[in-house]
């Protein structure tokens, strides 16, 4: 049995897309659950930081072991279930490739954070500084521009971010682009917007999307930096 533990709207939620992507039942299928929290102090009781210890998700629990970075995770069920085909183990020609795009999605979470953080977290407008939200937001823009590049590369058949077809690197930075949405907008970026039609249209995704009625980490669909001060104003 495997457990997720899980926050919608966070991280945890490309895990839990991969998890849904391995339920093949044509090849016997997957046996795991899903242990939804909420997004808040509780993440810091002592029961769940021997699941992690930094009071995060996601988190989770294999046949008595645990585990608690999303990246780490990924490599592990695409290796432990390589015959679902989401994983390029050593010797294939996109494991270089899967490797780089799988650690690039912690750079566009990572941005991600620092704007949930500015947005969300912090809920005195003077905690909050729109130098960060600006500069944040145009990494988020860098990032998209590295995707891009890399979807116009001008080989057969460039529907995915390998040239060998959909990968579990499609999951996790498709997941961190449908996060950092939140904070900047995909217009000019067309082969990333299809590419994240394609990817987005799949079953597998539309069941790691939050429930309707449950409890967001976003409020808004999109937070806007705010402007600068004016020089000399203040």
């Amino acid at each position: 049995m495997i457990t997720l533990h899980h926050v919608p709207q966070s991280r945890s939620m490309r895990v839990l897309w991969l998890l849904h992507e391995l339920d093949d039942p044509e090849l016997g299928g997957l046996d795991f659950q899903v242990q939804v929290h909420a997004f808040d102090k509780s993440l810091r009781d002592p029961e769940f930081l021997t699941l992690s210890p930094a009071g995060r998700v996601p988190a989770l629990e294999i046949e008595g072991e645990r585990m608690f970075e999303s990246g780490a995770m990924i490599e592990y069920l695409c290796e432990r279930f390589p015959a679902r085909g989401l994983g390029r183990g050593e010797g294939n020609p996109d494991r270089m490739a899967w490797l780089t795009w799988l650690h690039f999605s912690e750079t566009v979470s990572q941005h991600v954070a620092a704007l949930t953080q500015q947005h969300v977290v912090l809920y005195e407008d003077h905690m909050r500084s729109p130098y960060v939200m600006q500069l944040e937001a145009r990494r988020l823009e860098k990032c998209y521009e590295a995707i891009e590049a890399r979807l116009s590369t001008p080989v057969e058949n460039r529907d995915y971010l390998l040239t060998s077809g959909f990968s579990a690197v499609d999951i996790a930075v498709g997941q961190a682009v449908y996060m950092a949405r939140h904070f900047a907008k995909t217009e000019g970026f067309p082969e990333l917007e299809a590419w994240m039609g394609r990817i987005t249209e799949r079953e597998t995704f539309l069941k790691s999307l939050p429930d309707a009625d449950g409890a967001l980490i976003y409020g808004q669909a999109f937070y806007a930096p705010w402007p600068l001060p004016e020089q000399g104003a203040g």
